[in-house]
């Protein structure tokens, strides 16, 4: 294994008195933006979910990018007109890069053992290319177009990224694909509230769609306020409640397509505006802030 070949891991003996935590192999299918498979995966991984927190461990931290960062990623290499392209590494590290000219950049993101690159100068890139392949078990898959379930459209003008196919697969999955199709995410002047009298619903299904919905916030901000409100009630949700939430799935249903676009222009104005509501929260009258921002080129 590759782990092994890099001195990643040392194998030391088990401390007195302490139980080993068990392992599995995992094995997943890498797909394209289509669905198509296009990498067989395996990974070794610990099962962590044998330990307690608070006694095995105190907090845990992921060294990876968030999906926020992948954004901001997209958006500079857009507004620096950078192509960007995508590499599967099968190690766990990276090594220091070497120096580049002045005023030249090289844009690199790393996702567990996906990376994305892009720069101003193409030969860049390939040199980055040719560097990793020497020092590590790689596979170049190209310009990007699909990554962490987001659908990458690179063309002359912009960037574009969307989750449709993930919309897809959600609709399907909590068997709303032929479901009618809402123009708006919630009803007018709706506000959603505890119902201690209301009927009780699947708490597991509740949270399950909720999680689903969160994922999607990546590339689709005009669902956030609805998803979050109706994230409130995970507790004790009931029958309303998720029928607030199969709204925002049939808003879906018509509007699948919807995404971000990053344009390649680096002349732009940004405008941000932000509100308070005090004691706006029904469930403890706390205060609740929004914003919304707007992004104007020249």
């Amino acid at each position: 294994m590759s782990v092994f070949i890099h001195d990643v891991w040392k194998l030391v003996d088990l401390p007195p008195g302490q139980s080993a935590i068990g392992i599995r192999w995992v094995f997943r299918n890498k797909q394209d933006e289509r669905g198509i498979v296009v990498k067989n995966k395996a990974r070794l991984v610990a099962q962590g979910y044998t330990q307690e927190e608070g006694i095995d461990y105190d907090e845990v931290f992921a060294l990876v990018a968030r999906l926020e960062a992948i954004k901001i990623f997209l958006a500079y290499a857009a507004s620096k007109n950078i192509m960007v392209y995508q590499m599967d590494v099968k190690s766990a590290f990276l090594p220091c890069l070497s120096k580049m000219k002045v005023g030249e950049i090289l844009l690199v993101q790393i996702y567990v053992d996906d990376i994305i690159f892009g720069s101003t100068r193409k030969k860049l890139c390939k040199d980055f290319e040719i560097l990793m392949h020497s020092k590590f078990e790689m596979s170049s898959m190209g310009e990007l177009n699909f990554f962490l379930g987001l659908q990458v459209k690179q063309v002359p003008n912009g960037i574009f990224i969307s989750q449709s196919e993930y919309v897809k697969s959600i609709l399907e999955i909590f068997k709303m694909a032929d479901c009618s199709a809402a123009g708006t995410l919630m009803q007018v002047q709706h506000q959603l509230t505890p119902e201690k009298d209301g009927q009780d619903t699947d708490q597991h299904q509740y949270r399950a769609m909720i999680g689903s919905l969160m994922y999607l916030t990546a590339s689709r901000p005009d669902i956030v306020f609805a998803v979050c409100l109706c994230a409130r009630f995970q507790a004790a949700p009931n029958i309303s409640h998720l029928q607030d939430v199969k709204r925002i799935f049939r808003y879906l249903k018509g509007a699948q397509i919807l995404g971000l676009w990053y344009s390649k222009n680096d002349k732009f104005n940004l405008y941000a505006y932000t509100d308070s509501d005090y004691g706006g929260c029904n469930l403890d009258k706390k205060s609740t802030l929004g914003g919304v921002s707007f992004w104007e080129e020249d």
